[in-house]
C-alpha cells in the first residue's frame, strides 16, 4: 500500500486535491492519502493531521497575525512526513507555506510535487529559485505557465484546469434557478464575498451596500449568496442585518457553483471564484481589498507585474470583468456598473462565446493528466 502525503490549505485546494485523489486512486487503489483536507478532500478518502481552517489566510498583514499558528502547523507536519515517509508529498497551492515543506522533504529523499504554479509570472519572480529546489515536478492548470517554467529550468507539466473538465459547457440556468426556488422571471445576481474570514470581513459590507444601491433603483432585483461555512455565514449575515436587513437575499450554505450557475449576474470576489464564474460563463464584477498596509506594499513595491487582479481576466487578456479594487470597491462604483452590465444581454451574450473558448482551450482531463505524471515520478 502507497503512502501520498498531501496539503491542500484553502476551499480551492480542497476541490483540486478531491479530485486529484480520485485519479491517483485508479492508479493505486490501496493507496493511503494524509496530510491536510478539506470537506471535498476528505470525502474522497484523505486522512487530514490538522483542520485546514488553520491553513487559510492571505495577505501580507494577515499571515503576520498568525505567523507563529503556521509556522507550529508546518513543523508538525514536517515531523510526521520525516517519520511516517510517504511515497510522494503533493502541495497544492499555498505556496509560502507549502514550498518550504516540499523542500525540505525532497532534501530528504522524499519526491515532490507541487500542484498550481505559483503566480512567479505576475509577482515576487524571486521565488524561482525557491521553486526549483522544492520540486521534483511542478503541476500547471494554465497554458501560458509551462514554458515559463521550463525557461526558468523548472520541471513542469501542464495538465489543464479540473474545473474545466467538470463543469459543462453548457449550463442550465433555469434549472439552477428552480433548485432555489428562484423565479425564472426575475433578474438574480449573485454576491460571493470570497472564502476566508479576511475577505469577507472586508468584502461583505461593500457587496451588501452595492445590492443595496442597485435594489433601491431595481426593486425587482433578487440576489444570492454562498457561504461555505458557519462562522463566515455568521459574519455575513451579521454584516447584513447591520446594514439591509430588508434586502431580498437567500443565504446558502456552500453550492458556489450552482449559485453562479443560476444568476444573471455575479459580484465577486478576486481569485477562483472569478475562474469558476468564466467556466460557469456568467458575466461578472470584481471586487476586492486587502489590508491597506499590504496595499500600500504592493503599490510602492511594485509587486505585481500583471495587468489585471482576475485570473479571468488573465486568460482572456483583456478586463472583460471589470475590476474594482481597494478603494474603489464601493457600492457608488460597483452599483452603476453591475447595472449597466446587468441590462445588457448583447454584451452578456460576447462574454459567455468568449467564456466558452476559454473553456475548451483548460478541457485536458487534468485530474488524471496530474495523476499519470505523479505515477511516473513515483516510478
Amino acid at each position: 500500500m502507497k503512502t501520498i502525503g498531501i496539503v491542500a490549505n484553502e476551499p480551492s485546494g480542497d476541490i483540486l486535491g478531491a479530485a486529484l485523489i480520485t485519479a491517483l486512486r485508479e492508479l493505486y487503489p490501496n493507496s493511503h492519502f494524509i496530510g491536510v483536507a478539506g470537506s471535498r478532500m476528505l470525502d474522497a478518502g484523505c486522512q487530514t493531521l490538522l483542520p485546514m481552517e488553520r491553513l487559510s489566510v492571505m495577505g501580507l498583514i494577515e499571515v503576520l497575525r498568525v505567523l507563529p499558528s503556521l509556522l507550529a502547523a508546518r513543523r508538525q507536519l514536517l515531523r510526521y512526513f520525516l517519520v511516517h515517509r510517504p511515497a510522494v508529498f503533493i502541495g497544492i497551492d499555498a505556496p509560502d507555506f507549502n514550498l518550504h515543506l516540499e523542500r525540505q522533504l525532497r532534501n530528504a529523499g522524499i519526491p515532490t510535487v507541487h500542484l498550481v504554479c505559483p503566480t512567479v509570472w505576475a509577482w515576487r519572480p524571486g521565488r524561482m529559485k525557491t521553486i526549483r529546489k522544492a520540486v521534483d515536478l511542478l503541476l500547471s492548470l494554465f497554458p501560458f505557465e509551462e514554458a515559463f517554467l521550463r525557461q526558468h529550468q523548472v520541471p513542469a507539466q501542464y495538465i489543464g484546469h479540473p474545473l474545466a473538465d467538470t463543469i459543462p459547457l453548457q449550463v442550465d440556468k433555469n434549472q439552477a434557478r428552480q433548485s432555489f426556488g428562484q423565479s425564472l422571471d426575475t433578474p438574480l445576481v449573485a454576491l460571493l464575498p470570497g472564502s476566508r474570514m479576511s475577505e469577507v470581513t472586508r468584502l461583505a459590507a461593500p457587496f451588501i451596500q452595492t445590492a443595496q444601491w442597485c435594489h433601491q433603483r431595481q426593486p425587482n432585483l433578487r440576489f444570492i449568496t454562498p457561504i461555505i461555512s458557519t462562522q463566515l455565514r455568521t459574519q455575513f449575515t451579521a454584516t447584513l442585518a447591520t446594514l439591509a436587513p430588508e434586502l431580498p437575499i437567500t443565504v446558502v450554505d456552500g453550492r458556489s457553483h450552482e449559485v453562479i450557475a443560476a444568476a444573471d449576474v455575479v459580484l465577486t470576489a478576486s481569485g477562483t471564484a472569478t475562474l469558476e464564474t468564466l467556466l460557469l460563463k456568467r458575466p461578472m464584477l470584481v471586487g476586492y481589498r486587502l489590508h491597506p498596509i499590504t496595499w500600500f506594499l504592493i503599490k510602492q513595491l511594485k509587486l505585481v507585474t500583471v495587468p489585471y487582479a482576475a485570473m479571468a481576466n488573465l486568460l482572456v487578456e483583456r478586463e472583460l470583468a471589470p475590476e474594482f479594487l481597494q478603494d474603489r470597491c464601493n457600492a457608488n462604483d460597483l452599483g452603476p456598473a453591475l447595472l449597466a452590465l446587468l441590462n445588457d444581454s448583447e454584451r452578456q451574450t460576447q462574454i459567455i462565446h468568449t467564456y466558452t473558448q476559454i473553456q475548451q482551450t483548460l478541457r485536458r482531463d487534468a485530474a488524471h493528466q496530474a495523476a499519470i505524471a505523479i505515477a511516473s515520478l513515483i516510478k
